[in-house]
């Protein structure tokens, strides 16, 4: 690649009914010398009519429009013309459900648009805006209709086509001499932890888990506060295990889904009660997924099971060390079905990683494991 294509402008195209709202967008946009407007369009209609002639590289697309609203043009374009949609929508209640849904049909991520919609509010959001559509235009999209047939192969192998567990990182923690005793007796708990990409990747996953699951799932996905509630009524309607916004102080049990609240940080007690924590971030995360897998190692040991899908970042690769430390399993998911590869990949870098599975195999790993643990534990227990 030779130093102008290196300098090429990322080309978005704007679609927002409201001229006001394009001309600030376009404003804040064109702000950035790596993003460059490439077009507009006033609606849905609109931007499939100039899709190919444009050419974007992302597109920053709103969801209450006419004609053909923000929801119906991403499924179209997922499905017949993939491109990378970025989502600027409305932060109220009825915003978050259009907008989860936007995400589960293929939209990478999204923006909160201020709920005033002046100029002096959006330029607020500004950074996240621009660092958000330069994210969007890396990611390697694909039909949400169907997959790559070679993307549906058997979990038994890991990215480098290898099966087995992989050898520990120079330095990482073995388990030690007690851990397998550490937790016995106690039931399992699933970590799975994931960031961009995952709504949708969670909404194809969390239905594989039956009703009667012998463990505990708690789900960390980053995402503002205000969207896991309904995330979680979302995930519970396609879904026969039992799914709930975690809430202080509940105790943990079996058959039950857990989505920690994006507010909050989210810790299971060593007597197995849910703890939220509205600290700080940590490590730049809020929900942060390691203190969550620290917390389940602490309370059920080997029982513990953690799970890194896609997303931006490192959240879950210090936690997925303890729980290998601790005789657990450690899973992430491959870069083939992955929408980012990032907290995957650095997961396995640490060499904790046991499994790296097409997200379709995912499951199955899951309940080969617990139940291993669910038959030695009934041993333990008679």
């Amino acid at each position: 690649m030779n130093d102008m294509e290196v300098a090429k402008p990322i080309r978005v195209m704007i679609v927002d009914d409201s001229a006001f709202m394009r001309k600030v967008l376009h404003g804040i946009i064109s702000s950035d010398p790596q993003l460059q407007v490439c077009g507009e369009a006033r609606d849905g209609r609109d931007a499939l009519a100039q899709l190919e002639k444009l050419r974007p590289d992302v597109i920053s697309m709103d969801i209450n429009m006419p004609h053909m609203d923000g929801l119906e043009a991403t499924e179209v374009i997922m499905s017949s013309n993939p491109h990378p949609v970025l989502i600027v929508s409305s932060e109220s209640r009825e915003g978050a459900d259009v907008t989860l849904k936007a995400l589960q049909l293929g939209a990478i991520d999204f923006v909160p648009k201020p709920s005033s919609g002046i100029d002096f509010d959006m330029t607020s959001v500004k950074d996240e805006l621009c660092r958000k559509l330069k994210m969007a235009a890396k990611v390697r999209v694909v039909r949400t209709a169907a997959r790559s047939v070679s993307n549906q192969k058997s979990g038994s192998s890991n990215a480098n086509g290898t099966s087995g567990q992989q050898p520990h990182a120079a330095g990482l923690p073995r388990p030690t001499a007690d851990a397998g005793h550490r937790g016995a007796g106690k039931f399992p708990i699933v970590v799975v932890a994931s960031s961009t990409g995952g709504p949708a990747t969670l909404m194809k996953f969390v239905p594989e888990f039956p009703a009667d699951f012998p463990g505990a799932i708690i789900v960390v996905q980053h995402m503002p506060g205000n969207f896991t509630a309904q995330f979680s009524k979302q995930l519970a309607e396609v879904s026969e295990i039992k799914v709930k916004e975690a809430e202080a102080g509940e105790i943990v049990v079996p058959s039950q889904l857990y989505v920690c609240p994006g507010s909050h940080h989210l810790r299971v007690s060593t007597t197995g009660r849910i703890v939220l924590d509205d600290g700080p971030r940590i490590s730049g995360y809020k929900p942060c997924a390691d203190l969550t897998l620290e917390s389940a190692v602490a309370y059920c040991g080997a029982n513990a099971v953690a799970v890194v899908l896609t997303g931006m970042g490192n959240d879950g690769s210090k936690g997925v060390q303890m729980v290998n430390a601790a005789g657990g399993h450690v899973i992430a998911q491959d870069e083939s079905t992955a929408v980012i590869f990032g907290m995957p990949q650095e997961a396995i870098k640490t060499g904790a990683v046991h499994q790296v599975l097409p997200i379709d195999a995912i499951y199955a790993a899951i309940e080969k494991r617990v139940m291993a643990n669910t038959f030695a534990r009934a041993g333990a227990l008679q």
